[in-house]
């Protein structure tokens, strides 16, 4: 079992007793998603390593974040703060995530080892920069900072 789906198990009984709905249904929701993803993946009766699981997590957070837009946009301000505070439930299980000047100097160093010059090298560059991460940092800003460096 990983360290993620522990933890998950262990949150699940402490949002039980103290009788912490959202939390409750949000750990719920997040230890099926990752059931579900380890089904699809591995089969029936596996378990997600941790960089499988935080991928999960992150996929998770994107889908309430886009549901904040959607109810903000609709005027539904109560259902987007329910998600803005999913999305704080959620975010428990993510490493620490990078400082932007780590994150800077392992994309300049990426692309110096692999003497990437152009745009056409960014699928390169973002692969072992996404290696190295191990999800401390979200793939929208790891793919802005490679496209700075690689005009």
């Amino acid at each position: 079992m990983s360290l993620i789906s522990a933890r998950i198990t262990e949150d699940l009984k402490t949002a039980m007793r103290a009788r912490d709905t959202i939390a409750l249904e949000t750990v719920r929701a997040l230890k099926s998603a990752i059931k579900y993803a380890a089904i699809e993946k591995l089969g029936a009766d596996a378990d997600l390593d941790d960089p499988d699981a935080i991928a999960v997590v992150r996929k998770e957070i994107k889908k309430r974040q886009d549901s904040v837009q959607q109810f903000e946009s609709a005027g539904r301000q109560e259902l987007a703060d329910k998600e803005k505070a999913e999305i704080v439930v959620l975010e428990k299980y993510l490493p620490v995530a990078m400082s932007h000047e780590e994150l800077v100097a392992l994309v300049e160093t990426v692309i110096a080892e692999l003497g990437a010059t152009s745009k056409k090298d960014m699928g390169r560059v973002m692969k072992l920069v996404g290696e190295r991460t191990e999800g401390r940092a979200d793939g929208k800003t790891v793919s802005s900072e490679v496209s700075k460096r690689l005009s």
